[in-house]
């Protein structure tokens, strides 16, 4: 059998992660980087509590969106690799077909200020995806919002326009509804 026809068998062939396991991975990665930097950059706390090889490990392993978080860093920062198609970046990273011409280089120089800042600039981000959630009807944020205000009942007693928090009457609890079906008696 050539290699070019082992190739067309097996298209993940020039991917860096085909073949490397997990362990293999993050000692390459702590090796050349260090915790610090992996858990500024990644922001998984398993870098940043008590990190060692094999606790790192057994998390990952067990944790598919942090595992594939590694893995991108991985690709692309430690074999820095160029950027995937739309398509590709929809695969988990071990999945990916990387194109033949697309060789590995030297591993991109990162520091701990970056990554602060780039956690920092992720943490923004995600302030302002957050603030404008209450803005939408029916966001989560909102519906938190009311009911911790008193607008929901409880489970047996589900909210009611007609009986809203606002309302002055002295029934607060009122009866609930009559259940159409409970006096139905079936034909014998």
């Amino acid at each position: 059998m050539s290699e070019k026809s082992s190739d067309k068998e097996n298209p993940y062939i020039n991917n860096p992660l085909h073949g490397v396991g997990l362990k293999t991975v993050l000692e390459e990665l702590v090796s050349h980087y260090g915790f610090d930097i992996l858990y500024a950059y990644l922001n998984i706390k398993c870098f940043k509590i008590n990190p060692s090889i094999a606790a790192s490990a057994k998390f990952l392993k067990k944790t598919d969106w942090a595992r594939e978080k590694v893995e991108v860093f991985y690709l692309y920062q430690y074999k820095n690799l160029p950027g995937v198609s739309s398509e590709q970046f929809k695969l988990p990273p071990r999945e990916r077909i990387v194109p033949e011409h697309h060789k590995p280089g030297e591993p991109a120089k990162l520091s701990i200020e970056d990554g602060e800042k780039l956690q920092q600039k992720r943490a923004n981000n995600a302030a302002s995806r957050n603030s404008y959630t209450g803005e939408r009807k029916g966001s989560s944020k909102a519906y938190n919002e009311r009911r911790s205000a008193g607008h929901y009942k409880s489970r047996d007693n589900r909210f009611d326009g007609a009986n809203d928090v606002n309302d002055d009457s002295d029934n607060v609890n009122p009866a609930p509804p009559k259940d159409p079906w409970g006096n139905f008696k079936p034909k014998k």
